[in-house]
């Protein structure tokens, strides 16, 4: 279990952490709606806020449903990823990484729903007429971890050890 922890907690840590500080220098230096360009024609620093789920789906819901709904939600996953992360063999540390930044991330959307009611995005990508709805730091870790757990399946299952629970 210790080793778990030691790859669990610290990214946990500090992803949480780098999501809030990132949210926190938006939320005190950017006005609602204020828009940054960094790279022009591509990337934006924004400020606009998600009460929905991902690219603001059932966003157009009420504040109190969507802040029930989607923190409920959020504490069902976190859960799930919990019961995952327990029964993953330490020796599964790419797993065990995969499974922490979903949970880092998923933990830094539920703070702000919580706090909030909604999401802060501020990552902001366009590339001609293509246009990414903005996202946060949380966001990237949830895609990066899924995206990495995706990678360590088909990666062990290719070597014959597909991603069992012992």
């Amino acid at each position: 279990m210790g080793r778990k922890l030691n790859i669990f907690l610290p990214i946990i840590v500090m992803g949480v952490a780098l999501d809030q500080f990132t949210k926190w220098l938006v939320l005190r230096g950017m006005p609602l709606g204020s828009q940054i360009p960094v790279i022009k024609g591509f990337f934006n620093l924004v400020h606009v806020r998600n009460r929905g789920a991902a690219f603001g789906l059932l966003g157009n819901l009420s504040m109190d449903f969507t802040r029930i709904f989607f923190a409920a939600t959020t504490f069902l996953v976190v859960a799930v990823i919990g019961y995952l992360w327990w029964r993953t063999p330490k020796a599964h540390w790419r797993a065990l990484t995969a499974y922490s930044l979903i949970m880092a991330g998923a933990i830094g959307n539920l703070m702000d729903r919580v706090r909030l009611g909604e999401v802060v995005d501020f990552l902001d990508f366009h590339w001609r007429a293509y246009h990414w709805p903005a996202f946060n730091v949380a966001d990237s870790m949830v895609c990066l971890g899924a995206a990495f757990l995706v990678w360590v399946i088909f990666s062990e299952e290719k070597d014959g050890d597909a991603s069992r629970i012992d």
